[in-house]
């Protein structure tokens, strides 16, 4: 969308010119260090061209994740299919399910997509005024819904079978297959556009103003507000400037990273002692607080499109009720998800692996200032945190090394983007690992570009790394009961 300078003649008809609120993709990553469109290389071109193709536009979530074009490449192809390609659902149904699914964590930059995509496919105007307007067969997937996005250890077999057995408002398999994974894709997704402070277009709701500008870009009203132009919200000393500090933090991180991997080779622990360290993890991840914030209702235009708007992120084990730990080596997607979805859903399954596999072993080798550097076990160590927080245990790894590799700091982010992104704030995304820089927080670095060589992890990606983490744990506990409910 662009629009020129308001003329004489356009003033005196009284047309509002909008402008944009922000300033570039997103609210916490500075302007000056995202892509600039057309000064993409090819790849980034081909992205985004590609990306223009299939949604008709070029979103700010693209924007942000193009630093990473691998992964960009997997997650629009993956995207693409679920919404487009041919599947068990109808069009209209997709997109409906896309807002019931970002709803649930307030998210109103992807309800407002996805709320212009169904009606374009033409669905019926009438559901968006309230879950209750929408045919039955929806309103009965409000309860998994409710429960992927918040408690999925909570799902059992009997929930599957209610939506399947429901006499003519019942789901095939196959329906509930692609309505589970476009689920947890948009819980999912959510959480990345709530952990990289994803900012609207300037053609959605809350992305313009009609307010004038002044000549220093702001006005009276932002001054005593204390606001003083976009530079303020984005100026962090920290960030721009490495200092004796941060450096030593990335020292000391990689030091750990060496005396445990020599621990690993001299003892390995007994596999009583990892069951203990795991409960130990567990336990002491529901003491890490998501938020400093208060509870805070959801507005009437998300909350219409779902039901029971209390119901929100419980621990995993609260109050002395105590709920089995899932052991991957049980049920995982290598060898039980991964089939099941390819084959009541053909392809998908195949194209979530890439998907989960590319986030999982991206890396550029290097941390901050330092390059060949092998990242892998500070990359595991994020991934089963997520999956510990949610109960799923992995025998074979020792969960005493996430307290070594991850702060307080960073796994308060890490909790908060995964179970309640829509408390994320700037300061929790500038308050974890300072020293790394915002292409490693939001997998949004080049490693040829010098300005934007992540602290984070050039081989961690965060945000990836907290998006595919949840999606694949709240896709065991749906593929589980499903597969229970099978047999």
């Amino acid at each position: 969308m662009r629009v020129g300078r308001p003329g004489p003649q356009q003033q005196e008809l009284g047309i509002r010119i909008p402008r944009p609120l922000g300033h570039g993709p997103s609210r916490f990553i500075p302007e000056k260090e995202t892509i600039q469109v057309g000064s993409e290389d090819a790849m980034m071109h081909t992205l985004f061209a590609d990306s223009f193709a299939t949604l008709g536009r070029l979103d700010n979530v693209t924007l942000v994740m193009v630093f990473h074009p691998q992964y960009l490449e997997s997650f629009l192809k993956t995207q693409h299919y679920l919404l487009q390609m041919d599947g068990p659902l109808p069009l209209h149904y997709r997109h409906y399910i896309g807002i019931m699914a970002a709803a649930r964590h307030q998210c109103s930059y992807l309800v407002n997509l996805h709320v212009n995509d169904f009606l374009h496919v033409g669905g019926d105007p009438k559901w968006l005024n309230g879950l209750e307007n929408a045919p039955q067969k929806l309103q009965n997937l409000g309860e998994l819904n409710k429960m992927l996005a918040h408690r999925p250890w909570l799902i059992t077999k009997e929930h599957i079978e209610q939506l399947l057995k429901t006499e003519e408002n019942s789901w095939s398999l196959a329906e509930l297959i692609h309505a589970v994974v476009l689920l947890t894709h948009y819980h999912s997704l959510a959480s990345f556009t709530f952990g990289c402070g994803i900012s609207p277009e300037i053609d959605c709701e809350g992305g313009h103003t009609f307010r004038p500008p002044s000549v220093s870009n702001y006005c009276l009203c932002d001054i005593t507000n204390g606001y003083h132009g976009v530079d303020d919200i984005h100026a962090s000393p920290a960030a721009s400037i490495p200092t004796t500090e941060s450096v030593c933090e990335v020292e000391a991180l990689m030091e750990k990273m060496k005396q445990l991997q020599e621990c690993r080779d001299e003892e390995e622990a007994s596999q009583e002692e990892m069951a203990t360290r795991f409960e130990r993890e567990k336990r002491e991840s529901m003491f890490v607080c998501s938020s400093e914030d208060e509870e805070s209702a959801p507005t009437r235009d998300v909350s219409r499109h779902f039901e029971d708007t209390s119901y929100g992120y419980k621990d995993f084990s609260r109050h002395g009720m105590h709920v089995p730990t899932f052991r991957a080596q049980d049920y995982s997607w290598e060898d039980h998800g991964y089939s099941l979805v390819n084959r009541l859903y053909p392809d998908v399954g195949q194209l979530l692996d890439e998907k989960f596999h590319i986030a999982y072993n991206l890396t550029y080798n290097t941390m901050a200032m330092h390059k060949d550097v092998d990242t892998s076990m500070l990359r595991r160590a994020i991934w089963n945190y997520i999956h510990c927080m949610f109960g799923i245990r992995y025998d074979d790894y020792d969960y005493g090394e996430i307290n070594q590799l991850l702060d307080r700091s960073f796994k308060v982010y890490i909790k908060t983007v995964v179970c309640t992104p829509e408390k994320t704030t700037k300061r929790m995304y500038d308050s974890f690992w300072r020293q790394f820089e915002h292409s490693e927080k939001g997998q949004t670095t080049l490693p040829p570009l010098p300005l934007l060589t992540t602290p984070s992890a050039p081989q961690v990606h965060v945000n990836l790394l907290l998006v595919e983490a949840r999606m694949q744990a709240e896709l065991l506990y749906a593929l589980r009961a499903i597969t229970r409910y099978m047999t």
